[in-house]
C-alpha cells in the first residue's frame, strides 16, 4: 500500500469536485475548491475522521468494499478507480465484468434529479445508487447488508417486501423480475455472482424455481410501476429506464404527469421524506 500516493490522490480528486457535481447544496463560501473531507466521508458512508487519516496518509489500508464507496463517492473514471484500488494495494477489479461502481455519467444524471425517485441498478437487479426521494419511496437499500440489496432476492425471500407493490400486480411483477434475470443469465452464463444468485434462489424459492422453469425472457424497460408507500398510499408513476454503454447498469427514473392523483402523492413524498422503512 503506498500511503503517500493513495493520499495525494484522493485530496486531488476531492479538490475537483463541487458540491453541484455530487447533488449538494452549494452552502457558504468555500476558502478552497473542492469538496469537504466530511463531505467525501458522508458520501461514502465513513467517519470523517477515518477519511481525514486517510489523506493525512495515516489511516489502515482500507477494504475492497471501502474503495469502491470512495471511487462513486468522488466520481472516479473506471481507470482512476482502478489506480486508486493499485494505491491501497489491491486488485483491480475485473473491468471486463460487471462492477458495483457506478458509471460516472450515471451518477451525474442520478445527482441532478431532484424532484424524481431515481436509483442505478445492476442488470441482476443489485441497487448501486439512489437518491432521496427513491429511498423515500421504497426504502434505503444502503442501509442493508450488501447481499440483501438484491431486489430480486427480497421479492422472493422477504415476504414484506412485496407489500410495496398492490396485491393484484405481485404476480406479474414475480414473472417479470425473472424473466429479465433470465435475459441476462444467457448473455453472462459465466458469471459466477449471478449464477450463485440464481442458484440460491432456485433452492429456496419454489415461486422463483417454477418461474424459472417455464423459461421466459424479457428484458426489462420503460412502462408503469405502482408502488405502496405506507404514508401516501397508491402511487402510479411512470418508469423510465436508461442503459449504460455496456448495459450492465441501469438507471431507472420514477416520474408523474402534473395533475393527476399520482403526482398530488408524490409531492407530498417530498415533504414528508424518509421514513422508517426499514422492513423493505
Amino acid at each position: 500500500m503506498d500511503r503517500s500516493d493513495l493520499a495525494d490522490f484522493l485530496r486531488r480528486s476531492r479538490a475537483r469536485l463541487s458540491p453541484s457535481d455530487v447533488g449538494l447544496p452549494a452552502g457558504a463560501r468555500r476558502r478552497t475548491p473542492g469538496l469537504r473531507r466530511e463531505e467525501v466521508a458522508q458520501l461514502a458512508g465513513m467517519s470523517a475522521d477515518y477519511y481525514t487519516r486517510l489523506e493525512q496518509a495515516r489511516g489502515p489500508r482500507p477494504s475492497r468494499q471501502m474503495l469502491g464507496a470512495l471511487a462513486r463517492s468522488l466520481r472516479l473514471t473506471d481507470d482512476e478507480r482502478d489506480h486508486l484500488f493499485h494505491l491501497a494495494g489491491e486488485e483491480a477489479p475485473n473491468s471486463h465484468a460487471p462492477t458495483a461502481h457506478v458509471r460516472p455519467g450515471l451518477l451525474l444524471i442520478l445527482d441532478r434529479l431532484t424532484d424524481n425517485p431515481a436509483q442505478v441498478v445492476s442488470d441482476r437487479g443489485d441497487i448501486l445508487a439512489q437518491n432521496t426521494l427513491a429511498k423515500a419511496l421504497a426504502g434505503d437499500a444502503s442501509a442493508r447488508p450488501p447481499a440483501e440489496r438484491n431486489t430480486v432476492w427480497r421479492f422472493f425471500t422477504h415476504p414484506t417486501a412485496r407489500e410495496l407493490f398492490p396485491p393484484e400486480d405481485r404476480e406479474n411483477a414475480a414473472r417479470v423480475a425473472v424473466a429479465d434475470l433470465r435475459a441476462v443469465f444467457a448473455k453472462r452464463p459465466d458469471d459466477k455472482a449471478l449464477a450463485d444468485l440464481v442458484r440460491r434462489l432456485r433452492r429456496v424459492s419454489p415461486e422463483f424455481a417454477a418461474l424459472w422453469k417455464r423459461h421466459d425472457v424479457a428484458v426489462r424497460r420503460s412502462g408503469t410501476k405502482r408502488f405502496v408507500h405506507p404514508v401516501v398510499g397508491l402511487l402510479s408513476l411512470d418508469c423510465e429506464v436508461l442503459l449504460s454503454p455496456e448495459h450492465d447498469q441501469r438507471l431507472i427514473v420514477y416520474s408523474a404527469r402534473p395533475g393527476t392523483e399520482a403526482y398530488e402523492r408524490l409531492e407530498l413524498l417530498r415533504v414528508v421524506g424518509l421514513q422508517d422503512l426499514t422492513f423493505r
